[in-house]
C-alpha cells in the first residue's frame, strides 16, 4: 500500500487556488533522492505561488519492487496514476534485476505507463541554459528546440511482441497509423504556435524527420506529417531523414524548432540533443496524452551513484515545471504557468551564479546543495514572472 503525504498547502489561497494531487513514483537508484529534491523545492514554490497547492502521493514501483514483490507496476499503482492530476517520475531499472526471459523491467513499467494512460507526444526540450558549457566549439545563436517523440507506436509497438524463431531468426515491427501520427503532429505544430520560433531567425517552423526514402511506413508518416501540416498555414514546415538529421542537429542545430519524428528515432536523437546542452542531467521530458500525462528526467537510474548525494536533480526539477505548465494549461490556471516560470527561472539563475552545478556539470553542489539553491532562488525571481499570477 502507499503511503499519503500532503505538501505545499498554503493558508493564504482565494478563488482561483486549487489543490493538484500528483502520483510521485520515486523508483530506483538515484530516483528517490532527485525525487526528494524536486518535492522540496515544489514545497517552497507553492509558499512563493499561494495559489497553487500541490499533494503528493508517493508509490513504489520500478526494479526494487519487482525484486521485492515480483511485480514492477503493481495495479494500485497504475490505478492511481490513471487517478492522479499528473505523475511526476523520477528514474527506474536496475540492470542487476531481471525478468525469467533476460530482458530489465524498465521497460515494462514505461510502456505499460505510457500505453495505460494513453501518453501519445513525449517532448523532450533540447535548450542550452546560459553558464552551461556546451561540447559545440560554438553554439550560434543559441540552442532551444524541442523533439516531439510519438510516443506509442514505431518500433515500440513491438515491445511484448516481435518473433524468434529458433536462435536463427528475430523480428519486430514498425507500426505506423493515421490516428497516432496525426495525434503527434498536430500537437507539435500545437507547441509551435506557443514557442518563440527557432532561434536563427525566430520562424517558427516544424521539422519532420524520418526514414522516408526507405521504408513505406515511414513514407506514410511523412505523408500523413504533410497532411496535418496544411492545416496550420501560418507555421513553417520540411522535412529530413533521420541519419541527416543526425548530422544537422550537431552543425546548426540553432535552425531548429520543433521536431516530430517516429518513436525510436526520437529515443535516439533526444538523447543526442541533451548531449549538446550539458547532458541528460538537463534532460527533462514530459509524456502527453489527450486526459492523462507524466513526467520524468530523461537520465537512467545511475545506480552506481545512488546514496551519494551526487546526482544531478535538475532534469527531475525542470520536468516538474513542465508537469505545471501543462496543469496550468489545462485547468485554465495562473498560478500554475505562472510557478512554471518562476521555476525555470530559478534553475537558470543557479546554472548561471554557479550553485546549483552538480559534478556533471563541473560544478562542486551534491544532489541537496542543488535544490537547496534552486529553493533559495525562487523567491528572488523577479516580479515581472509573477504577471499572470
Amino acid at each position: 500500500m502507499s503511503e499519503h503525504s500532503q505538501a505545499g498547502v498554503s493558508p493564504k489561497t482565494d478563488s482561483s487556488g486549487r489543490t493538484y494531487r500528483i502520483a510521485t513514483l520515486p523508483g530506483d537508484g538515484i530516483g528517490p533522492e532527485v525525487m526528494r529534491a524536486t518535492t522540496d523545492v515544489l514545497q517552497r514554490l507553492c509558499e512563493v505561488v499561494p495559489r497553487l497547492r500541490l499533494e503528493f502521493t508517493p508509490h513504489e514501483a520500478g526494479a526494487e519492487n519487482y525484486r521485492r514483490t515480483g511485480e514492477a507496476l503493481p495495479r494500485e499503482v497504475l490505478e492511481d496514476s490513471r487517478a492522479a492530476d499528473a505523475v511526476l517520475l523520477a528514474a527506474i531499472g536496475l540492470p542487476d534485476v531481471r525478468r525469467p526471459d533476460g530482458t530489465e523491467v524498465q521497460p515494462e513499467m514505461m510502456v505499460g505507463l505510457r500505453r495505460a494512460l494513453a501518453l501519445h507526444s513525449a517532448v523532450r526540450p533540447i535548450r542550452l541554459y546560459p553558464g552551461v558549457p556546451s561540447p559545440l566549439r560554438e553554439p550560434g545563436a543559441g540552442i532551444d528546440f524541442v523533439i516531439v517523440r510519438e510516443n506509442l507506436e514505431g518500433l515500440f509497438a513491438s515491445y511484448g511482441g516481435g518473433c524468434i524463431v529458433g536462435d536463427r531468426v528475430a523480428t519486430d515491427t514498425l507500426v505506423v497509423t493515421r490516428e497516432g501520427t496525426e495525434k503527434v503532429a498536430e500537437f507539435a505544430f500545437r507547441l509551435a504556435e506557443k514557442r518563440s520560433g527557432r532561434p536563427r531567425d525566430g520562424q517558427k517552423l516544424v521539422t519532420c524527420v524520418d526514414k522516408a526514402n526507405v521504408f513505406r511506413s515511414l513514407a506514410f508518416f511523412r505523408q500523413v506529417f504533410q497532411d496535418v501540416a496544411a492545416r496550420f498555414p501560418s507555421i513553417a514546415s520540411e522535412a529530413t531523414y533521420v541519419d541527416a538529421m543526425s548530422l544537422y542537429m550537431v552543425q546548426w542545430p540553432w535552425q531548429f524548432d520543433v521536431v516530430v519524428t517516429e518513436n525510436q528515432f526520437g529515443d535516439i536523437l533526444s538523447d543526442l540533443g541533451a548531449g549538446l546542452v550539458g547532458g541528460l542531467g538537463l534532460a527533462p521530458s514530459a509524456e502527453i496524452g489527450d486526459a492523462h500525462a507524466l513526467f520524468q528526467p530523461s537520465h537512467g537510474s545511475a545506480p552506481q551513484l545512488a546514496g551519494k548525494d551526487v546526482a544531478n536533480p535538475l532534469a527531475t526539477i525542470l520536468s516538474a515545471g513542465m508537469m505545471l505548465e501543462w496543469l496550468g494549461e489545462r485547468h485554465g490556471h495562473p498560478a500554475a504557468l505562472t510557478a512554471a516560470r518562476i521555476l525555470e527561472a530559478a534553475v537558470e539563475q543557479t546554472l548561471l551564479d554557479g550553485t546549483g552545478k552538480t559534478a556533471d556539470l563541473g560544478g562542486t553542489a551534491s544532489t541537496s546543495q542543488a535544490a537547496v539553491a534552486v529553493a533559495n532562488a525562487l523567491p528572488r525571481v523577479p516580479p515581472d514572472a509573477f504577471r499572470q499570477a
